[in-house]
């Protein structure tokens, strides 16, 4: 090999590490994580082992006030109720939704550690915008947090660039060109549980009513449905549903206690949350945090194109 030919390996080698560590990298696996409450900014606590529910929700025990983002008016709901809302949900978007804007925060644990808070602007195409609710989705995402991915740019979309992502990376060496991913590669799902076309107010509600029928008729699941949660400028409903035990599932789906924000004016579910176990035997230690995923500020229908999801855009920073 020339040397030209290793310096070119070494800078492409180079490059590759960066990506996979920059791009989609892992959470912090020990010190302090930021979690944010439920329609909130974003405030400090334990480590991913030690997150405290209530103080994270902004909420008490299920259907009890626990803070000023909580009002009265609580009651016994059922899993079925749960799956009706969300069916209601996915009856109003077929019928209504074509795009919307928001921010989109979310935070995970993939392989038990916990990643920090994620925020981004997002535009988003639905699916639902045409008679048979298959339209081609389409997706752009602008990161904000964490500071070390603010100025990241991601777009997607089911009909356009051979199904890759584009993603420009505002560093440098990644920033002289546009990077372009298979979304369920290895660096694209590098510390992600789920691949970027699941993003979105439908597939989040989807996914809800399909986990919620595998629990009809569970009798260790109970849920609670509080009315008049504050979630921003948005009078909602909570839904908190308690797991009695353990379902000895895979641990990172099965949860203690779950969390879901409904809109019942634009019927529309903005937020879910759930949390795992205690390590079995520990003292005085909280459910770890597995999933929130927020979107806040929500603007419907706001008459996105296709210019808004191509890379060549002059308002983006792709090269």
């Amino acid at each position: 090999m020339s040397t030209r030919s290793k310096f070119v390996f070494f800078i492409v080698v180079c490059v590759c590490g960066i990506v996979g560590f920059r791009l989609f990298g892992k959470g912090e696996v020990n010190g302090s994580v930021e979690v944010a409450p439920l329609g909130g900014t974003s405030v400090s606590a334990k480590t991913p082992d030690a997150v405290d529910p209530s103080a994270v929700a902004g909420v008490g025990e299920a259907g009890e006030p626990g803070s000023a983002n909580a009002s009265s008016g609580s009651g016994v709901s059922s899993m079925q109720q749960v799956i009706d809302i969300a069916e209601e949900a996915l009856v109003s978007m077929s019928s209504n939704l074509e795009d919307y804007t928001a921010t989109f925060v979310k935070q995970e644990s993939v392989s038990g550690t916990l990643s920090p808070v994620t925020q981004m602007q997002i535009k988003i195409q639905s699916r639902m915008r045409n008679e048979t609710d298959d339209a081609p989705m389409r997706i752009y995402l602008k990161f904000e947090q964490p500071e070390a991915n603010q100025g990241r740019e991601v777009i997607w979309a089911g009909d356009m660039n051979d199904g890759k992502m584009a993603v420009y990376e505002p560093v440098i060496l990644l920033n002289l060109k546009t990077l372009w991913l298979d979304p369920t590669g290895p660096l694209a799902m590098r510390g992600q549980r789920y691949p970027i076309y699941h993003i979105g107010l439908v597939q989040l509600v989807e996914e809800l009513v399909a986990r919620g029928k595998r629990e009809i008729g569970n009798p260790d699941v109970t849920v609670a449905l509080q009315e008049g949660f504050s979630y921003g400028d948005r009078t909602c409903q909570l839904l908190t549903a308690k797991r009695s035990k353990p379902s000895g599932g895979d641990p990172a789906d099965d949860f203690s206690r779950a969390e879901i924000v409904f809109d019942p004016n634009d019927k529309l579910v903005l937020a879910f949350r759930s949390y795992g176990w205690p390590e079995e035997g520990a003292v005085d230690q909280q459910a770890p945090l597995l999933e929130s995923y927020e979107y806040r500020d929500v603007k419907l229908n706001v008459g996105l194109t296709e210019e808004d999801f191509d890379y060549q855009n002059e308002g983006y920073s792709f090269p």
